[in-house]
């Protein structure tokens, strides 16, 4: 029997560190309009309002009790944040695209990983 690799301890098992990211995810996608000064757009900051507090809620769930469709919803959640600078017409210029491609793609990343680490878990209802 083989021993286990480092990176299978690290990236096998779900993680206290992981539920913190996805609620400082979530912050940083709701918060972004403002910290860019870009908040002109009432339709964008609703979008980042909206979706910044998903990501932050999913994984506060996620910290009180481990389900799949919290960390489903996390990656979804995710990849629509972005999404939103092509969506909404932000993509060609700003602070703000750049904020949240990134916290957006850290967030689907954060959920893909912890699916992962979950595939032989049951989902208790």
């Amino acid at each position: 029997m083989e021993a286990p690799l480092a990176s299978d301890k690290f990236f096998g098992l779900h993680r206290t560190w992981q539920d913190w990211l996805g609620i400082g995810l979530g912050l940083a996608i709701m918060l972004a309009p403002w910290v860019a000064n870009e908040t002109s757009n009432t339709l964008v900051v609703g979008n980042a309002t909206l979706f910044g507090l998903a990501v932050l809620l999913l994984a506060e769930l996620d910290s009180v009790r481990l389900r799949r469709w919290t960390e489903f919803g996390q990656l979804i959640c995710g990849v629509w944040v972005a999404a939103s600078p092509f969506v909404f017409g932000y993509s060609a210029s700003g602070q703000l695209r750049v904020w949240h491609v990134v916290a957006g793609l850290l967030a689907a990343g954060l959920g893909a990983l912890e699916l992962s680490q979950s595939k032989d878990r049951v989902d208790h209802r």
